[in-house]
Parts: structure tokens; sequence; C-alpha cells
């Protein structure tokens, strides 16, 4: 099965203990690209964040939202840093010297000075936190592969359904070529005998000449190419992952033959079709950048 590109997924769950959420959102990229939104205590698990959520995307720049709340109070505690403390009253005194005023400094306002006393939370366990998060991290990120599955799903219908207007284009081309071929090759021959009416002139080399300009609007080659592609395409709508990049290039290689049908077409009735043709081509590859 194909996959998009674009997807959502969300999971939470709520304990005694504590509160997670996790939501995930993506968008088309060509390579994956994972932004992470958290609180500062899971920083330290960003690597095994991201080591879990490769486990179901390959491609796409996904952004992650967690929000982890503890709901036991922690214990914690006030720090005296006696050293700091030591040099905001050296430098005090001696600016009292320095300009001969009154040093009025006390105990109270000694305290306030930044960093001599600070509020020291217990640092969280980072094991702890990773065996209550790991749940919900990967049943947002199961919800988010079967949203990007389902989506996939309508990308495949519509690709095939472009896939067998343009198995018709080609068809019609193919079943009128070689009579636009033959036409063309008679038309120059008339021409040229026209143009060499009074000149003596081999009959069999102006035959070998038109053949030769006739072929240039042969298609014959860029239409089994071209057969060949759709077919590959088709064969790797149903592959199970990792088929974007290769849809990305059979697509440009199918603009590139009907690019060269169109370019020789002489035919009002072949180049409508091949402009036809050119349009699902484009609508194609619109729709395989969002493939996974």
């Amino acid at each position: 099965m194909i996959k998009s590109m674009t997807g959502f997924g969300r999971a939470d769950m709520v304990s005694e203990q504590f509160r997670i959420t996790v939501e995930m959102k993506s968008v088309n990229n060509r390579y994956l690209d994972i932004s992470i939104r958290m609180p500062r205590p899971l920083y330290q698990l960003e690597a095994e964040i991201k080591q879990e959520l490769k486990k179901y995307v390959q491609r796409g720049k996904v952004d992650v939202y967690i929000n982890y709340e503890d709901l036991i109070d922690k214990s914690r505690g006030v720090q005296y840093n006696r050293a700091l403390a030591e040099e905001y009253l050296q430098h005090l005194r001696q600016m009292a010297e320095d300009f001969d005023i009154p040093n009025d400094i006390n105990v109270s306002h000694l305290s306030r000075y930044p960093e001599v006393l600070t509020m020291e939370e217990e640092t969280a366990d980072a094991d702890e936190i990773w065996a209550n998060l790991k749940g919900v991290l990967d049943q947002a990120a199961e919800n988010f592969l079967q949203a990007r599955i389902r989506e996939g799903e309508f990308l495949r219908a519509d690709i095939l359904s472009k896939l067998e207007e343009m198995s018709q284009d080609v068809e019609y081309i193919t079943s009128r070529s070689p009579e636009i071929v033959t036409f063309y090759r008679q038309r120059l021959y008339d021409k040229v005998r026209e143009l060499l009416e009074n000149t003596a002139i081999d009959d069999n080399r102006i035959l070998q000449e038109t053949a030769i300009y006739a072929d240039k609007v042969c298609v014959d080659e860029e239409l089994v190419r071209l057969r060949s592609h759709i077919e590959a395409t088709r064969a790797a709508l149903d592959l199970d992952e990792g088929v974007g990049r290769k849809l990305d290039f059979i697509a440009q290689e199918m603009n590139r033959e009907s690019n060269t049908i169109l370019s020789k077409s002489i035919d009002l009735q072949i180049s409508d079709h091949a402009i036809n043709l050119k349009t699902s081509v484009e609508k194609v590859r619109e729709q395989i950048q969002n493939i996974e």
C-alpha cells in the first residue's frame, strides 16, 4: 500500500501520576525532517523519540508536539551559594570604601542577588519518563500512520484513473500514427516530384529521402516507452512502501515522452490526444509529489 506524506495523529493518557498528550502532523518534503516541541525535562529523550518515529515514517516534514505534565509534587529544596554571596559582599564593601558611602547591606538584601539562593527541583528520571511516554508516542504515531494510509488510498485511486486516461490516449495515437506517417511520406514524395518535375533524378532516391523525413514524425519508440512507464507506475502503486522517489522518476520520464510526441505531431487529432496525454502526466506528477 502507498502512503501519503500528509497526515495527522493524536493520543493522550492521564493517570494519577502524569498527563501526556502527543500530536503529530506532516506535509510534503523530499527527505525526512522531524521537528519536536516538548517541555524541557524531555529534551534528554529527543534522540529516542526520533528513533521511535522513524519506525512509522520515511519521508515528509513531521511536526511533533508533546505535552508531559507530572501530577506528583517533586521534592524541592533551597540551595545556598556561599561562594557567590561572599563575592557579592566583597564587591559591595569595596564600593562603599571607594566612594566613601555607608555600607548598608544586610542579609535580606544579599539573599536577593541572582543565584545566591535558588530553588531546585528533583531531576526527573529519564527512564521513568520514557516508560510513560513511549506508549502514548506509539499510539499517536500509529494513528498518524493510518491517516497517511487512508489518504494514500485516495491518491492511488486517482493516479490509476489518470493512468487509464493516458492508456486510452496512447492507444489512439498508436492506431492513428502509421496512417499519418504514410500520408506524410506520400505528401513529401508528391511535393518533391512537383519541385523536380523537369529535373532528372532517380525515383528511388526521392523515396529514400522522403522516408528519412517521414521517420521524423514517427512516435513508435516514444509510445512503447510511455506504455512501459504506465505499467511500471501501476506496478509500483502495489508496493508496500518507499515508492515516492521511484514514481517521481518514472513521472519525469513519462513527461519527456509525452513532450516528444506532442512536438512531432503534424495531425490535429493526434495533437489533441497528445495534449490530453501531457495534461494527465502533469496531474499524475502532482499527485506523486504527495506520496511517501
